[in-house]
C-alpha cells in the first residue's frame, strides 16, 4: 500500500482540517476566541466544554502550530478514515484529544490549546496498522513509521520530564499516544463485539472440522454448536461464511460500509453470542 499525496482527502480529515483553519482565522481576528476555547485543567468545573473545544484552537501567534498539527492530519488520516469509516475515526480522533485533557491535569493552570493530542493518536495508529510504511523526513530520507512515531513518543516524554521546551504541553501530546493506545489494544471498537463475534464463527468452525466436516460442507458426524440449536446445518455453515465476510469487510473499510442486510446478519449473530 503506497501513501502520499495522491491519497485524496477523506470525508472528516478535511472537515477536520477546514474546522481548524477556521478556527485559527476567528482566533486572528478576535483573540477573545483563544480565551474562551483553550482548557485550562484547574478551571474545568467552570468551563466544562474546553476539554473539546481545545482541540480545535492554535496559537494566534505563529503558522507553525497549526501547520504541523493539519500537515501530519493530512498524511496519517486519511488512510486510516478509509480502513475505519468516518464515524469510528471521528470517534477515535475525539478520544486522543480528550486524552491529552486528561493528562494535562499535570498542569494545574497553564492554558492548553491545540489539535496535537488528537493528531498524536492518529499517528500512533497509523503506525500500529502500517508499521514500515515508509514515511520521508523532507521529502528525502524514508523512515519506517513505526521509528518515526516511536521518536516523536519518546521526545514527548524527555521534553515533559526535564521541562524543556516551555510552552509546549508535551504531557498533552503523550495523553493523546496513551489513550490511543488504550483504545486500540483494548479493542472498544463495537464495544469489542466485533473480535467476540469473530471469536464465536472461529469456534463454531472448530466444532465443525473436528466433527469430520468442512465449514462449508458438514460431514455426517460434524455438527455445529450454537446457543439453541442442537445440531448443526449447511444453512448455518453458511450464516457462518457470510458473517466472516461480513466482519473482513469491517475491517477494511468501516462499518459505515455495510449494507442493511449486513448489520442485520451482525445484530443476529451479536444476539447469539450474548445468549451463548
Amino acid at each position: 500500500m503506497s501513501f502520499g499525496m495522491g491519497g485524496g482527502l477523506t470525508l472528516w480529515v478535511k472537515r477536520l482540517i477546514i474546522a481548524n483553519f477556521v478556527v485559527w482565522l476567528l482566533q486572528l481576528v478576535s483573540p477573545s476566541v483563544t480565551y474562551y476555547m483553550q482548557f485550562i485543567p484547574g478551571h474545568v468545573l467552570t468551563r466544562p466544554w474546553t476539554p473539546l473545544t481545545y482541540m480545535f484552537a492554535h496559537d494566534p501567534g505563529g503558522f507553525g502550530h497549526i501547520l504541523f498539527n493539519m500537515l501530519a492530519l493530512f498524511f496519517f488520516g486519511p488512510p486510516l478514515e478509509a480502513r475505519w469509516g468516518s464515524k469510528e475515526f471521528l470517534k477515535y480522533y475525539l478520544i486522543c484529544g480528550l486524552g491529552g485533557a486528561a493528562l494535562s491535569f499535570v498542569f494545574l493552570n497553564a492554558p492548553i490549546i491545540g489539535a496535537s493530542a488528537a493528531v498524536y493518536g492518529v499517528m500512533l495508529a497509523f503506525a500500529m496498522n502500517w508499521p514500515d510504511a515508509p514515511i520521508l523526513i523532507y521529502g528525502i530520507f524514508p523512515i519506517p513509521a513505526k521509528y518515526l512515531v516511536g521518536f516523536a513518543a519518546v521526545m514527548s516524554l524527555v521534553l515533559g520530564v526535564t521541562g524543556r521546551g516551555a510552552g509546549v504541553a508535551h504531557f498533552a501530546h503523550l495523553g493523546g499516544f496513551a489513550a490511543g493506545f488504550l483504545y486500540l489494544k483494548l479493542d472498544r471498537r463495537g464495544g469489542g463485539l466485533f473480535t467476540n463475534v469473530r471469536k464465536m464463527v472461529t469456534r463454531n468452525r472448530m466444532n465443525v472440522v473436528a466433527g469430520g466436516g468442512t465449514p462449508e460442507r458438514p460431514g455426517a458426524v460434524g455438527h455445529m454448536r450454537m446457543s439453541g440449536a442442537a445440531g448443526g446445518s449447511a444453512g448455518e455453515a453458511q450464516i457462518l461464511s457470510d458473517l466472516d465476510k461480513v466482519l473482513d469487510k469491517i475491517s477494511t473499510q468501516g462499518m459505515s460500509s455495510l449494507t442493511r442486510e449486513e448489520r442485520e446478519l451482525l445484530d443476529q449473530a451479536s444476539r447469539r453470542y450474548r445468549q451463548d
